[in-house]
């Protein structure tokens, strides 16, 4: 007599380590590692005999800087198509005054917790007192923030918002670069949105139109946030071979300070947030965390932006309606690490540097242009234009900025994975907030891939004809976040 019987048996280990190698996460830390390792090498071969660089750090300096550019080439198209078409949605939306209204009030609010902590920190460890001032040397900053910088940025000077820089090389060259204000862009769409939406039934052709150009852009979006890992070893390969870490020095304090409030603002006030208002902390940053690594080592919030705000919508669940609004808003206005943790602890660095005593109006002030003042120099936001504006605005010697510049690459890195962390929970938390957080995508089981609802590429291919939505493998009605109606 025979019997059988079925045990479950585990995976074979062939398969566990093909899923393991799969893995967008494994694949995007393993690229951190590559990056460091590679830098070292190259910064251990020295330059080469004419002193420039030698070939394994031009390679991956260029691997970074094409990295970037080509995720900064889908911004303007991006924001354009998916603004244009989330306006047309206004009409089944009952609260999209609301939704702006406290997207904004939630901008300030994490600002004002972000720049407290800066504050305490700068008034506590005293970074501009433990310094040897004969070390560092002062320098006027290139550019200066100022109030009227907003109005200005509001008004696009060109279709797509396009400006053009010309410096001078050392050799007398003369070399033009084009970029765009984010800003201008978000007017431009908005209008187009707009007239469209009040045109009616005469728009309809422009709209189908704009819906299909938003899905092809978010396909090729696709192809360059899986290659992200190539860019990532180049990113991070590339900072250690200019910046290192000699350059700490003196500033080794300030640094420290940066980065402990940084910390704070990543790691103890956002998760405070997120489970205040009843959703996991861990689906949150494994949600955001692909957007996060990539803003540390590309140091742009705008070429993160296309990232973010794809994580914003497929990983926590806000619908595309607003998320194409705030994300892109956000990029400009909300930066906790640039606008509010960074200009806090550098504005009372400078002062106890000159040895100037700060009085409580003083850091009211800082907390102030915190709070207003990304959206005051928005479309040009850095953190030496806020650092000027916070500098200005206190009546402390601009000179001060070039204390800084040694250090800022490093501390760019931090800055930037706090501002996208932030950029993403904002819109998260008010979608919660108004009821039209899509939970089941939020909660979703994520299996080490950078959207939870991404398996592979095929399956957008494989449900375009089902009546599914392309972007996310899934029925477009049952994928997407509950709006409310009129």
């Amino acid at each position: 007599m025979s019997s059988t019987s079925t045990t479950a048996h585990p995976p074979a280990p062939l398969s566990r380590a093909r899923r393991i190698l799969g893995s967008f996460g494994f694949q995007i830390t393993a690229a951190l590692v590559l990056g460091v390792v590679l830098g070292l090498i190259a910064r251990q071969l020295g330059p080469s005999a004419d002193g420039a660089d030698n070939a394994l750090a031009e390679t991956l300096a260029t691997i970074g800087s094409s990295y970037v550019a080509l995720l900064k080439t889908a911004v303007v198209p991006l924001i354009l198509t998916a603004i244009i078409a989330s306006i047309a949605q206004l009409r089944r939306v009952q609260n999209a005054a609301r939704l702006a209204g406290q997207t904004l009030l939630w901008f300030a609010i994490t600002a004002a917790v972000a720049v407290t902590i800066g504050i305490l920190l700068g008034v506590t460890l005293q970074p501009g007192s433990r310094v040897d001032t004969g070390a560092l040397e002062t320098a006027e900053p290139s550019r200066v923030g100022t109030w009227w910088d907003f109005l200005i940025g509001l008004v696009p000077q060109n279709f797509l918002g396009l400006t053009v820089s010309t410096r001078a090389s050392a050799e007398g060259d003369l070399t033009s670069t084009v970029g765009f204000n984010v800003l201008q862009v978000i007017v431009v769409a908005i209008a187009l949105g707009v007239a469209a939406l009040k045109l009616g039934k005469r728009a309809a052709p422009f709209l189908e139109f704009t819906e299909s150009a938003l899905k092809v852009i978010q396909k090729a979006l696709w192809w360059i946030i899986r290659i992200a890992p190539i860019g990532t070893v180049g990113l991070l390969g590339n900072a250690v071979v200019q910046y290192g870490w000699e350059k700490l020095g003196t500033l080794g304090w300030f640094v420290v300070a940066i980065y402990i409030g940084l910390a704070l603002v990543l790691f103890v006030v956002y998760p405070t947030l997120v489970k205040l208002h009843g959703l996991s902390i861990r689906q949150y940053f494994s949600g955001v965390w692909p957007a996060v690594q990539l803003g540390f080592v590309s140091r742009s919030s705008m070429g993160t932006l296309p990232l973010t705000q794809r994580v914003t919508e497929r990983n926590l669940g806000v619908p595309r309606e607003y998320a194409s609004f705030a994300v892109p808003f956000g990029t400009t206005t909300k930066m906790d690490g640039c606008a509010a943790i960074y200009p806090a602890i550098s504005a009372i660095f400078v002062a106890q540097f000159f040895g100037i005593e700060l009085q409580i109006v003083h850091f009211v002030l800082i907390a102030l242009v915190s709070i207003v003042g990304s959206a005051a120099t928005a479309g040009t936001t850095g953190a030496t234009v806020m650092l000027t504006l916070t500098l200005s605005t206190l009546g402390l010697p601009l000179e001060g900025v070039g204390l800084l510049l040694a250090v800022d690459p490093i501390l760019d890195m931090g800055r930037t994975a706090v501002n996208v962390a932030g950029q993403a929970l904002v819109p998260t938390i008010v979608a919660k907030r108004e009821g039209i957080l899509d939970l089941e995508l939020y909660n979703a089981e994520r299996s080490g891939l950078p959207f939870a609802d991404d398996s592979d590429d095929a399956v957008a291919d494989a449900s375009a004809g089902s009546g599914a939505d392309p972007a996310s493998g899934a029925p477009s009605d049952e994928r997407r976040a509950p709006v409310p109606t009129a």
